[in-house]
Protein backbone atom coordinates (compact mmCIF):
# COMPACT_ATOMS: atom_id res chain seq x y z
CA UNK A 1 0.00 0.00 0.00
CA UNK A 2 0.95 3.95 -0.91
CA UNK A 3 1.70 6.40 1.84
CA UNK A 4 -1.06 8.15 3.44
CA UNK A 5 -0.99 12.02 1.54
CA UNK A 6 -1.54 12.82 5.48
CA UNK A 7 -0.67 11.27 8.56
CA UNK A 8 -1.08 12.72 12.19
CA UNK A 9 -0.33 10.57 14.76
CA UNK A 10 -0.71 11.58 18.50
CA UNK A 11 -1.18 15.54 18.21
CA UNK A 12 -1.59 17.64 20.55
CA UNK A 13 -2.03 21.78 20.64
CA UNK A 14 -0.89 23.37 24.12
CA UNK A 15 -0.79 26.98 24.20
CA UNK A 16 -0.69 29.45 26.70
CA UNK A 17 -3.12 31.67 28.63
CA UNK A 18 -2.34 34.73 30.08
CA UNK A 19 -4.95 36.10 32.54
CA UNK A 20 -3.29 39.14 33.46
CA UNK A 21 -1.07 41.01 31.58
CA UNK A 22 0.87 44.67 32.23
CA UNK A 23 -0.23 47.36 29.95
CA UNK A 24 2.47 49.49 30.62
CA UNK A 25 5.95 49.67 31.33
CA UNK A 26 4.79 51.84 34.38
CA UNK A 27 2.75 48.94 35.40
CA UNK A 28 5.19 46.42 34.95
CA UNK A 29 7.06 48.24 36.96
CA UNK A 30 5.01 48.74 40.03
CA UNK A 31 4.09 44.99 40.08
CA UNK A 32 7.55 43.80 39.96
CA UNK A 33 8.78 46.48 43.46
CA UNK A 34 5.66 45.64 44.96
CA UNK A 35 6.27 41.27 44.50
CA UNK A 36 2.50 40.93 42.44
CA UNK A 37 2.71 38.19 39.73
CA UNK A 38 2.48 40.37 36.33
CA UNK A 39 1.89 37.22 34.35
CA UNK A 40 -0.95 34.34 35.49
CA UNK A 41 -0.62 31.84 32.52
CA UNK A 42 -2.35 28.31 32.57
CA UNK A 43 -2.11 25.73 29.60
CA UNK A 44 -4.95 25.37 27.37
CA UNK A 45 -5.02 22.28 25.12
CA UNK A 46 -6.43 23.13 21.75
CA UNK A 47 -5.84 19.49 20.53
CA UNK A 48 -5.90 16.59 21.98
CA UNK A 49 -4.43 13.06 20.98
CA UNK A 50 -5.38 13.82 17.32
CA UNK A 51 -4.50 11.09 14.78
CA UNK A 52 -6.14 11.85 11.16
CA UNK A 53 -4.87 9.19 8.15
CA UNK A 54 -6.02 10.60 5.01
CA UNK A 55 -5.50 9.02 1.73
CA UNK A 56 -4.22 10.02 -1.66
CA UNK A 57 -6.76 11.03 -3.59
CA UNK A 58 -9.26 11.35 -0.84
CA UNK A 59 -11.49 14.62 0.14
CA UNK A 60 -12.47 14.96 3.98
CA UNK A 61 -14.62 17.50 5.74
CA UNK A 62 -13.81 18.64 9.35
CA UNK A 63 -17.14 19.86 10.79
CA UNK A 64 -17.99 20.88 14.68
CA UNK A 65 -18.62 23.99 16.51
CA UNK A 66 -16.61 26.91 16.61
CA UNK A 67 -13.58 26.48 18.85
CA UNK A 68 -13.44 22.46 18.40
CA UNK A 69 -9.45 22.67 16.84
CA UNK A 70 -11.31 22.43 13.12
CA UNK A 71 -8.63 25.46 12.18
CA UNK A 72 -6.29 24.02 14.24
CA UNK A 73 -5.32 21.14 12.95
CA UNK A 74 -5.28 22.19 9.65
CA UNK A 75 -2.33 24.87 10.62
CA UNK A 76 -0.32 22.15 12.41
CA UNK A 77 -0.46 20.28 9.39
CA UNK A 78 0.53 22.93 7.52
CA UNK A 79 3.01 23.43 9.36
CA UNK A 80 1.97 27.29 10.86
CA UNK A 81 1.90 25.72 14.40
CA UNK A 82 4.64 22.91 15.52
CA UNK A 83 2.68 20.02 17.49
CA UNK A 84 3.52 19.94 21.35
CA UNK A 85 3.59 16.73 20.66
CA UNK A 86 3.13 13.90 18.25
CA UNK A 87 4.06 13.92 14.50
CA UNK A 88 2.52 14.63 10.96
CA UNK A 89 3.40 13.68 7.97
CA UNK A 90 2.93 14.54 4.34
CA UNK A 91 3.01 12.65 0.97
CA UNK A 92 3.26 15.37 -1.40
CA UNK A 93 3.25 18.99 -1.97
CA UNK A 94 0.91 20.68 -0.02
CA UNK A 95 -0.77 24.15 -0.24
CA UNK A 96 -3.32 25.86 1.76
CA UNK A 97 -5.77 28.60 2.08
CA UNK A 98 -6.19 29.08 5.68
CA UNK A 99 -7.49 32.81 6.26
CA UNK A 100 -8.02 35.69 4.76
CA UNK A 101 -4.79 38.00 4.21
CA UNK A 102 -2.61 35.04 5.91
CA UNK A 103 1.08 35.62 4.54
CA UNK A 104 -0.20 39.11 2.09
CA UNK A 105 1.77 41.76 3.17
CA UNK A 106 -1.09 45.12 3.32
CA UNK A 107 1.23 47.40 1.97
CA UNK A 108 2.25 45.23 -1.38
CA UNK A 109 0.17 45.09 -4.56
CA UNK A 110 -1.71 42.39 -5.01
CA UNK A 111 1.25 41.23 -7.85
CA UNK A 112 4.07 41.52 -5.33
CA UNK A 113 1.70 39.04 -2.92
CA UNK A 114 1.22 36.22 -5.32
CA UNK A 115 4.83 36.36 -6.01
CA UNK A 116 5.53 36.10 -2.30
CA UNK A 117 2.85 33.39 -1.20
CA UNK A 118 3.80 30.99 -4.42
CA UNK A 119 7.53 31.35 -3.50
CA UNK A 120 6.32 30.21 0.13
CA UNK A 121 4.28 27.73 -1.29
CA UNK A 122 7.56 26.04 -2.56
CA UNK A 123 7.20 27.39 -6.62
CA UNK A 124 10.22 29.55 -8.09
CA UNK A 125 9.83 32.63 -9.88
CA UNK A 126 9.70 31.00 -13.37
CA UNK A 127 6.74 28.56 -12.22
CA UNK A 128 5.11 31.04 -10.70
CA UNK A 129 5.44 33.46 -14.09
CA UNK A 130 4.25 30.49 -16.00
CA UNK A 131 1.12 30.17 -14.49
CA UNK A 132 0.59 33.99 -13.95
CA UNK A 133 -2.35 34.03 -16.63
CA UNK A 134 -3.98 31.09 -15.14
CA UNK A 135 -3.97 32.64 -11.81
CA UNK A 136 -4.78 35.98 -12.72
CA UNK A 137 -7.88 34.83 -15.18
CA UNK A 138 -9.00 33.52 -11.68
CA UNK A 139 -9.06 35.58 -9.16
CA UNK A 140 -10.71 38.10 -11.44
CA UNK A 141 -9.71 41.37 -9.60
CA UNK A 142 -9.03 43.39 -12.83
CA UNK A 143 -6.31 46.28 -12.18
CA UNK A 144 -6.29 45.70 -8.96
CA UNK A 145 -3.81 43.24 -8.97
CA UNK A 146 -1.60 46.05 -8.55
CA UNK A 147 -3.04 47.57 -5.87
CA UNK A 148 -1.91 47.55 -2.16
CA UNK A 149 -3.91 44.55 -0.17
CA UNK A 150 -4.96 46.92 2.18
CA UNK A 151 -7.66 48.52 0.39
CA UNK A 152 -8.71 44.87 -1.23
CA UNK A 153 -12.41 43.74 0.22
CA UNK A 154 -12.06 40.16 2.24
CA UNK A 155 -13.58 38.91 -1.19
CA UNK A 156 -10.88 40.06 -3.49
CA UNK A 157 -8.59 38.75 -1.06
CA UNK A 158 -10.09 35.48 -1.30
CA UNK A 159 -9.99 35.28 -4.70
CA UNK A 160 -6.43 35.66 -5.04
CA UNK A 161 -5.39 33.66 -2.57
CA UNK A 162 -7.31 30.83 -3.67
CA UNK A 163 -6.43 31.09 -7.19
CA UNK A 164 -2.66 30.73 -6.52
CA UNK A 165 -3.02 27.91 -4.31
CA UNK A 166 -5.36 25.61 -6.78
CA UNK A 167 -3.38 27.16 -10.05
CA UNK A 168 0.24 25.86 -8.51
CA UNK A 169 -1.71 22.25 -8.82
CA UNK A 170 -0.40 20.86 -5.01
CA UNK A 171 -0.73 17.18 -4.08
CA UNK A 172 -2.96 18.65 -1.36
CA UNK A 173 -4.98 21.25 -0.93
CA UNK A 174 -6.11 22.48 2.99
CA UNK A 175 -9.05 25.03 3.13
CA UNK A 176 -10.41 26.92 6.55
CA UNK A 177 -14.01 28.22 5.33
CA UNK A 178 -12.46 29.77 2.16
CA UNK A 179 -16.02 29.07 0.01
CA UNK A 180 -17.96 31.07 2.63
CA UNK A 181 -16.81 34.21 1.43
CA UNK A 182 -17.26 36.11 -1.88
CA UNK A 183 -20.76 35.61 -3.91
CA UNK A 184 -22.48 33.34 -5.40
CA UNK A 185 -20.29 33.32 -9.03
CA UNK A 186 -16.94 32.63 -7.00
CA UNK A 187 -17.91 30.36 -4.80
CA UNK A 188 -19.26 28.34 -8.35
CA UNK A 189 -15.89 28.83 -9.55
CA UNK A 190 -14.20 27.36 -6.37
CA UNK A 191 -16.46 24.46 -6.42
CA UNK A 192 -15.44 23.65 -10.21
CA UNK A 193 -12.18 24.17 -9.76
CA UNK A 194 -11.94 21.91 -6.36
CA UNK A 195 -14.11 19.24 -8.61
CA UNK A 196 -11.48 19.43 -11.12
CA UNK A 197 -8.48 19.16 -8.29
CA UNK A 198 -10.53 16.19 -6.78
CA UNK A 199 -10.89 14.13 -10.44
CA UNK A 200 -6.96 15.02 -11.29
CA UNK A 201 -6.33 12.64 -7.98
CA UNK A 202 -5.49 15.54 -5.37
CA UNK A 203 -6.13 15.23 -1.86
CA UNK A 204 -8.13 17.69 0.19
CA UNK A 205 -9.17 18.55 3.61
CA UNK A 206 -11.62 21.52 4.55
CA UNK A 207 -13.10 23.30 7.21
CA UNK A 208 -16.49 24.08 6.72
CA UNK A 209 -20.08 24.98 8.56
CA UNK A 210 -21.88 24.45 5.39
CA UNK A 211 -22.66 20.89 5.79
CA UNK A 212 -24.36 20.60 2.71
CA UNK A 213 -20.81 21.26 0.56
CA UNK A 214 -19.45 18.62 3.00
CA UNK A 215 -22.07 16.03 1.92
CA UNK A 216 -21.66 17.18 -1.70
CA UNK A 217 -18.40 16.84 -2.07
CA UNK A 218 -16.50 14.53 0.69
CA UNK A 219 -17.21 10.45 0.79
CA UNK A 220 -15.59 11.29 5.04
CA UNK A 221 -16.33 13.37 7.75
CA UNK A 222 -14.19 13.93 10.50
CA UNK A 223 -16.90 15.79 13.86
CA UNK A 224 -14.15 17.51 16.10
CA UNK A 225 -15.27 18.63 19.55
CA UNK A 226 -13.60 20.66 21.98
CA UNK A 227 -10.02 19.44 20.58
CA UNK A 228 -10.49 15.37 20.19
CA UNK A 229 -11.90 13.64 17.15
CA UNK A 230 -15.61 13.12 18.09
CA UNK A 231 -16.54 10.72 15.14
CA UNK A 232 -14.98 10.04 12.18
CA UNK A 233 -17.12 8.15 9.52
CA UNK A 234 -19.20 8.08 5.91
CA UNK A 235 -19.99 11.59 5.49
CA UNK A 236 -23.60 11.05 5.93
CA UNK A 237 -22.98 9.10 9.29
CA UNK A 238 -21.53 11.51 10.81
CA UNK A 239 -23.27 14.47 9.50
CA UNK A 240 -26.60 13.07 10.35
CA UNK A 241 -24.97 12.15 13.96
CA UNK A 242 -23.75 15.38 14.04
CA UNK A 243 -27.34 17.30 13.77
CA UNK A 244 -28.86 15.04 16.04
CA UNK A 245 -26.30 15.82 18.86
CA UNK A 246 -27.09 19.67 18.29
CA UNK A 247 -30.56 19.76 18.63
Amino acid sequence: MSAPAIHCADIVKRFRIYERRATSLHETFVRFLTGKRILLDQPYFALTDVNITVANGESVGLIGANGSGKSTILRVIAGIYPPSSGTVSLGGSIAAVLELGAGFHPDLSGSDNLYIYGTALGLSRAQIKSRLDEILEFADIGNFIETPVKYYSSGMVARLAFAVAVCIEPDILLLDEVLSVGDESFRDRCMARLIRFRDRGGTLLFVSHDLETVREFCTRAIWMEHGKIRMDAEVDEVIDAYLAHSQ
